[in-house]
Formats: C-alpha cells, sequence, structure tokens
C-alpha cells in the first residue's frame, strides 16, 4: 500500500516544521512538500500531488477558505483538512461547504492528526458527533428558502439513499452505517457515492450539511 501523500500549508514556520516532525518516519503517511500561503497552493498542488492537504485557514494573501474553494473546484483535487485554533468557527463551516472534508484542532494529539489524515484519505469524514453538533447550531437558524431548496434537493434521493445520507449527517462511518442499515460496507459506499453524484456533492461532510440545512437532523 503506497502511503498517503500529506502537504502542509501554514504561514507559521513552527507548525509546519511541528506537523512534518509527527507526520514523517510513518510508512502510511508521507510529508511530501509544504507551503506557506493559500497563494502558493495550486503551484504545490501541481508539483508534489497529494493525497490530503493540511489547510490552515488564516493566511496573509491568500486564506484557507478561498485556496480550499479554489482547489475542490479542480477535478481531480486532493482532500482538505482545516487547521484551526477554533472549533466550528464561521470560517470552519465555510470551509467545509466549500468541500474540506473535516478540520483539526492544531493542538490535536499527534496519534489523532495521523489516524485523521488516513481517515480523509480514504474517502471519510473528519468529523466527530460532538463537532457535528456544534456545525448544527450554526446551520440551524437558516432563511427558510435554503431550507426548502435544500429539502428539495434530498428529495431527488431513493429512500436506501436517504437513509444513508441521513446516518452521515449524524456523523456516522461507513461501519456505523452497515451495522445501522444492515447492509454490507461495499453497499454503504456504492451508496454514498450515489448520493454524491446526485446531489452534485464534493464529500460527506457537505451531505452532511446539507441533511442539516433541511431542518432533518
Amino acid at each position: 500500500m503506497n502511503a498517503v501523500r500529506v502537504l502542509i500549508v501554514d504561514d507559521d514556520p513552527l507548525v509546519r516544521a511541528g506537523l512534518s516532525m509527527i507526520l514523517s518516519g510513518d510508512e502510511e503517511v508521507s510529508v511530501v512538500g509544504q507551503a506557506a500561503d493559500g497563494a502558493d497552493v495550486p503551484e504545490a498542488v501541481a508539483r508534489w500531488a497529494p493525497d490530503v492537504v493540511l489547510m490552515d485557514i488564516r493566511m496573509p494573501k491568500v486564506d484557507g477558505l478561498a485556496a480550499t474553494e479554489a482547489l475542490r473546484r479542480q477535478p481531480g483535487a486532493p482532500e482538505v483538512l482545516v487547521l484551526t485554533t477554533f472549533d466550528a468557527d464561521e470560517f470552519v463551516l465555510r470551509a467545509l461547504r466549500a468541500g474540506a472534508s473535516g478540520f483539526l484542532l492544531k493542538d490535536t494529539p499527534p496519534g489523532q492528526i495521523r489516524a485523521a489524515v488516513l481517515k480523509v484519505a480514504q474517502g471519510e469524514a473528519m468529523l466527530s458527533p460532538s463537532v457535528t453538533r456544534q456545525l448544527i447550531a450554526h446551520v440551524a437558524g437558516g432563511a427558510p428558502p435554503e431550507r426548502g431548496r435544500s429539502a428539495e434537493m434530498l428529495g431527488m434521493l431513493s429512500v436506501r439513499e436517504r437513509e444513508v445520507a441521513l446516518a452521515v449527517a449524524q456523523g456516522c462511518s461507513n461501519a456505523e452505517i452497515s451495522t445501522e442499515l444492515r447492509m454490507s460496507v461495499a453497499t454503504v459506499k456504492a451508496h454514498v457515492s450515489r448520493v454524491l453524484t446526485k446531489l452534485d456533492l464534493n464529500n460527506r461532510v457537505q451531505v452532511a450539511l446539507l441533511v442539516h440545512d433541511a431542518g432533518l437532523a
């Protein structure tokens, strides 16, 4: 199995060095490059072809939000894990809507950072149930027109796909959905893939946010 290739983007050289040290020497993870600003992300991604980008939000020239939005619009874009000092703030929420697969606090223990990188590289979302509840608080007051549009989009799904989408919104992993809905993990993955395709979304986090926008979770 090839190691997951990671690009670290942060304007603080100490943060970059610390993350590189945490992830270096691991057979399953390889830090292939670093960048100091969101403006450098396109060139860095083209040069090093990472599987996962650890992306700081607040940077001087191009912030992580704009960099994530631009990156996730590209075909075959790497997954993005947002780095932040505050959990579930408005910038994190915007980054998740832009296509980030989750976020990490900068004081996250080393083992959890490694596990998060591996998780998003496999297509999972890096959102614990507690974090999901915090995000719900940010979207619960959505305007009725937005809620109606979200509900209309979910109406495009089959009954089974809708059940899977609701489970994703609860922060469940594929294995947990498999147990809850009594289907194989492979079937769960197939349903998740169809949900993403039908709704024209990038990842599971965006599915979760859409379900919450619709007032169904």
